[in-house]
């Protein structure tokens, strides 16, 4: 007989976003990686990154329904087929729901269709998960431990729970859980990408801002600092040590090297990149984007403290 879970046993709302905001510099190099490796793996599977939203977007609407109707679909129940059945196809929602033209949005569902990648029998869609590469979120799903790992660290560590969960034992419960916890990360997901296409009105600027950002997350000499999330905002512009150039960019994005070239002058021109001594782009935010980026930060973090949480607790009771 399964025991009852202790309602006390749950992490606190408040603490958690507190010790995130406190220990955000543990987090950052996790995090920006997870979130630029993601938007990449998106453009790579079409070379257009709305299209893949728009894929994911379909797919979505499933774990919208699973949790409506609270059921439960482990991983490899979902991934056992091939096809994935989905509701109607509703351009104009999907035009709305993620800033994309409505003729571009039908242009695109149709190149989908074209592609095999969505099917029609009779009255039912299904997308074919063989017609395209990231079927299994198998780099997402290791990011998204290793960030749940590390906060439930921060939390043993700060003693507001008991245990520490290993990545492995992250991935696992994920797995079990996996229609609960993936609903969970495309809520994030579409949140947090949307918002800073408000802010860009450009995926690929996007794409290549993040991983600049991730490349100064991850320089070493300024992780070993312990920093808090407002001192993160500070000191971020003085974190790259090393810089990317565009052709390093484009190698790892698979983004073309004119239109990175091109995209770097504009997030330079806004004030958000900068070419250092070495000429190699690098994170240097001016007055302006400084404004708008605490703003947008503190909105990351309030979505990133609701994702962890509602993860880590599923992991608890479960």
């Amino acid at each position: 007989m399964k025991l009852i879970p202790s309602i006390s046993s749950a992490v606190n709302e408040t603490d958690l976003r507190t010790l995130i905001g406190k220990n955000f510099n543990t987090l950052s190099p996790i995090f920006y990686r997870f979130v630029s490796d993601w938007l990449i793996g998106a453009y790579n599977d079409f070379k257009d990154i709305d299209t893949y939203m728009i894929l994911i977007y379909l797919v979505n609407n499933d774990f919208k329904f699973y949790r409506k109707n609270n059921v439960l679909i482990d991983y490899e129940s979902f991934y056992k087929d091939k096809t994935l059945e989905i509701e109607e196809i509703k351009i104009i929602q999907i035009a709305n729901d993620l800033l994309i033209p409505k003729e571009s949005a039908r242009r695109k569902v149709a190149e989908l269709e074209k592609r095999g990648v969505i099917k029609r029998k009779g009255k039912k869609i299904f997308i074919d998960r063989s017609a395209y590469e990231t079927v299994k979120p198998i780099s997402a799903l290791k990011h998204l431990s290793l960030l749940i790992s590390i906060s439930s660290k921060i939390l043993v560590n700060e003693n507001k729970i008991d245990k520490f969960y290993n990545p492995d034992e992250v991935s696992k419960k994920i797995k079990e859980q996996f229609s609960f916890c993936w609903y969970q990360f495309y809520k994030f997901i579409f949140a947090y990408y949307i918002r800073w296409k408000k802010v860009f009105n450009d995926y690929e600027l996007v794409c290549i801002g993040l991983l600049v950002f991730a490349n100064a997350a991850t320089d070493r000499s300024f992780g070993l600092k312990k920093l808090t999330a407002k001192k993160w905002r500070e000191e971020i512009s003085k974190a790259d040590s090393v810089g990317l150039n565009a052709m390093s960019i484009s190698d790892i994005t698979g983004i073309p090297r004119p239109t990175v070239v091109r995209k770097l002058d504009t997030l330079i021109k806004n004030g958000w990149m900068n070419y250092n001594e070495k000429k190699l782009v690098s994170v240097n935010l001016s007055r302006e984007t400084s404004a708008q980026g605490k703003k947008e930060h503190e909105k990351t973090l309030d979505m990133l403290s609701e994702l962890i949480l509602r993860v880590l607790n599923r992991i608890k009771i479960n």
